[in-house]
């Protein structure tokens, strides 16, 4: 099985599963260029756990799985799983930079409840 890729260098689609900002892709590149591996991929993942039961992940991987959904933007891969993409359909994956601090944050349509972090959330 090939694994899907989306380049989003053009306007969003409405058909595209994920949106991966600008802001995002730029701080990607960013940091791996200072690890100084082009490989590497931002992978957004969702798993069980935090204060409202499911909660989002970050990582950056070198390895992309058969069925990863891979999403391209201005040069910079976010890799995401089939079973994490039911629950991130339709979302955002954008970088914020503010007082508090300079994260990735998922804005997350599907989230009936988020905690206060933004990291948890139910559906």
């Amino acid at each position: 099985m090939e694994i899907a890729v989306l380049d989003q260098a053009a306007p969003p689609s409405p058909s595209a599963p994920l949106r991966f900002t600008a802001a995002a892709a730029a701080k990607v590149r960013e940091l791996v260029a200072e690890e100084g591996n082009a490989s590497l991929s931002l992978r957004a993942y969702i798993q069980g756990g935090g204060c409202s039961g499911f909660q989002y992940g970050f990582e950056f991987d070198e390895g992309r799985n058969e069925d990863d959904i891979a999403i391209v933007t201005d040069g910079a891969t976010l890799l995401v799983d089939p079973l994490s993409l039911q629950y991130l359909a339709g979302a955002e994956v954008d970088y914020s930079e503010s007082l508090a601090g300079a994260q990735f944050v998922i804005r997350n349509p599907n989230a009936k409840t988020t905690c206060g972090c933004g990291s948890s959330f139910t559906v």
